[in-house]
């Protein structure tokens, strides 16, 4: 019946088209059927931003489409696997990332560096413009002949490897967003690959100074350098660097720079003019510590800021907890805030590696005179991501009136301490003013996460109050908490995720099997540098390792290379494996910053379990610490590592330049051609080529920084 009601319409509109007006009615069907068929088209069929829109090839079948119909690469879910390191070289090959960090470095570097000068033989092309005066030539063509390079097969697959903060002027508040679940992390793009030679052979290089408002002490992923209404600090509340790469050269200081007074005299005075800064003459005339004298800043030994002397106070700790032993079982130290510098100065010499963290608020740049004196430092924010240190590290920290409000935002700074520190390892707080709330307020968050407090007395002799928490060596305690906050973190939370990580308001769980690192505590120093435990894999790996470095700097580095030694004191190991190159080093008056590029193998752990320091670092951006602060850079096989990662490879080198002091050296080990590459950029630095010598397609170059800026 249905279709008998639908048929009569069609069949008098087919009559009255016969009619004389008919053909009126066939324009007007035929208008009204082309719409009709134009809408049903319009409304079932595939379009380009489709996730079924047609690939080009049959080859990208297995490629997602993105909502604007290109084609985007898929997350990996394949597990990398580790290949071991080739010893007889001095090098090794690092394909299993498991400290899962995140990387800000896909985003900044996507854009095209402004000021880079591009020069080819019959083409000249000038970009110019950039706000920090910089200009370097180089050739872009993908023509050119790449370097011999072994690119890790598996970089760039990292777990959640992305940016997690916006620029200069919204970073803060992003940050407030960036919080809780691993599901944010997994969800982010891997870091893009960059095709081309990691250097052309071609390119020529001209250089110009920077113009920051840092000047001399510019810090690029510290520092903002773009003021405004709404942003007036110098510094940002979290690491946040550049769009672009750092391409120009940081100028000496105004009133010129001397060459740093060696060790151990540097611990007694330095250079003023080395460590000018606007606020930093009228703030030594307020304190006792350190005193201008003529062209230097003096540090009266035994004087600090604590009355009585830092002796005094190191003692009476050591008294009330007897079990803190300094430089036997207490080696490893992280001094938050890097004040007067005397806590590690005095420790240095009961072989104690205390490494000072200069907060970024530090505006007077004492972590700059810090380093100046030859003490370890680093600068880093400390507010809502996580330090970039592995978990469980640290023997004792240290914060002596860094006036950190430890119980606010959940108590979230002291879960990131409870983190980084070993299991049983202490936490020392001390300070001249407590307030009865603040008292009570730490008690209670302290109690939260089982820790137990073995002292909180006021000495009486300086005035200080000193309160000393130890952490729980166990998971019963936390099971004994009858609330439950903070919660225990997820099973699939990795513990060693630094490298942009929010600190999350969970406990991990402490290590309970045998195998697991953590259980026990290390050997007594000396003889836990050599002592390789049995959650170590591979300790014949870690054994023939640290007999290669030691014979490789006892035999080539400390007598072939023309170094003078007794000027070296701040040394970095810039791509560390085991931190054999800086155990090799032990018998010399140096300290060494071992650097895990967030792209390696995570064996940062196994380094701090030898009772050495370092931190994991993406050399893609600039490293956490003021121009001039290191005497020699050691890069074993580094810029073979970058293929593919960094947009561009050069400005590792320009970064090199910056963090390195004049006179400085640079010993560069990594395949002939990227070496050979290497050598035409620091000559065009005005560096001296000390060493060349390539062999079997593998070599070493030995440069030495020059006082010359352009």
């Amino acid at each position: 019946m249905g279709f008998k009601k639908i048929g009569l319409p069609i069949a008098r509109f087919g009559r009255q088209a016969k009619r004389s007006y008919g053909f009126i009615v066939k324009f007007a069907s035929v208008a009204i059927l082309g719409l009709c068929f134009v809408f049903v088209w319009y409304m079932f069929s595939p379009s380009a931003s489709a996730v079924t829109y047609q690939r080009s090839t049959f080859g990208e079948i297995s490629e997602p489409v993105s909502e604007r119909g290109e084609l985007r690469k898929s997350k990996s879910s394949v597990v990398p696997v580790k290949n071991e390191p080739d010893l007889n070289l001095g090098k090794g090959e690092e394909k299993k990332v498991v400290n899962g960090s995140l990387t800000d470095g896909g985003k900044d570097h996507m854009k095209e560096e402004k000021g880079v000068k591009i020069v080819n033989d019959g083409d000249k092309e000038e970009k110019e413009g950039d706000e920090k005066g910089s200009e370097v030539s180089e050739s872009d063509s993908e023509n050119g002949k790449e370097n011999e390079v072994e690119a890790e097969s598996e970089e760039g697959k990292e777990e959640g490897e992305n940016t997690v903060d916006g620029d200069s002027t919204g970073a803060e508040a992003d940050l407030e967003q960036v919080d809780e679940s691993d599901e944010l992390n997994a969800k982010r793009a891997k870091k893009p690959k960059f095709k081309g030679p990691l250097f052309d052979p071609k390119a020529e290089y001209s250089w110009k100074l920077c113009s920051t408002r840092s000047k001399h002490n510019y810090i690029p992923c510290i520092d903002i350098e773009v003021a405004s209404k709404r942003i007036q600090s110098y510094r940002h509340h979290e690491r946040s660097c550049p769009k672009n790469s750092l391409m120009c050269l940081v100028p000496l200081p105004h009133d010129g720079y001397q060459t740093p007074v060696s060790w151990p005299d540097s611990k007694e005075k330095i250079w003023l003019t080395n460590v000018a800064h606007p606020k930093l003459t009228q703030y030594v005339k307020t304190q006792s510590w350190v005193v201008e004298s003529g062209e230097y800043l003096t540090f009266p030994q035994n004087q600090s800021e604590l009355t009585g002397g830092i002796a005094h106070y190191l003692e009476s700790i050591e008294e009330t907890v007897p079990d803190i032993e300094w430089g036997k079982n207490i080696r490893t130290i992280l001094d938050i805030g890097c004040k007067d510098s005397s806590f590690g100065a005095y420790l240095f010499d009961k072989n104690v590696f205390t490494l000072a963290l200069g907060l970024k608020d530090d505006l007077v740049d004492l972590a700059q005179v810090s380093l100046e004196r030859g003490f370890p430092t680093i600068v880093s924010p400390f507010g809502t991501r996580r330090l970039p240190f592995p978990s469980g590290t640290f023997d004792t920290i240290h914060c002596g009136e860094c006036q950190i409000h430890w119980q606010s935002n959940g108590g979230k700074l002291l879960i990131e301490i409870n983190r980084i520190l070993r299991p049983s390892g202490y936490l020392i707080l001390s300070s001249k003013h407590d307030s009865i709330e603040d008292d009570e307020a730490m008690s209670k968050l302290t109690a939260s996460i089982g820790w137990n407090i073995l002292a909180h007395k006021t000495d009486d002799v300086s005035d200080i109050g000193v309160r000393i928490y130890q952490k729980p060596e166990s998971n019963e305690i936390y099971a004994l908490r009858r609330k439950k906050v903070p919660p225990m973190c997820k099973e699939n939370e990795n513990p060693d995720a630094a490298w942009y990580v929010p600190i999350h308001s969970c406990l991990h769980p402490i290590p309970s099997a045998i195998e697991e690192r953590g259980t026990e505590w290390p050997e007594e120093w000396p003889k836990r540098l050599h002592t390789f435990p049995d959650w170590m894999n591979n300790r014949d790996k870690l054994v023939s390792d640290a007999e290669h470095w030691k014979a490789t700097v006892e035999k080539s580095y400390l007598t072939g290379m023309g170094i003078d030694w007794s000027t070296i004191r701040n040394v970095m190991d810039m791509h560390t494996i085991y931190g054999s190159f800086a155990a090799a080093l032990i018998e010399q008056k140096v300290w060494v910053m071992n650097v895990v590029p967030v792209y390696a193998t995570d064996t940062l752990p196994i380094i701090f379990e030898r009772g050495l320091v370092g931190v994991y670092h993406d050399w893609c951006e600039s490293f956490s610490t003021y121009p001039r602060s290191y005497d020699l850079l050691h890069a074993d096989h580094l810029f073979s590592r970058l293929k593919n990662r960094c947009r561009k490879a050069v400005s590792v080198v320009v970064e090199m330049d910056r963090i390195l002091r004049p006179g400085g050296w640079a010993i560069i080990r990594d395949k002939g051609p990227i070496l050979k590459s290497l050598e035409e950029i620091f000559k065009s630095l005005q560096w001296e080529i000390r060493l060349t010598f390539v062999q079997n397609k593998e070599g070493i170059l030995c440069v030495q920084k020059s006082m010359w800026r352009p």
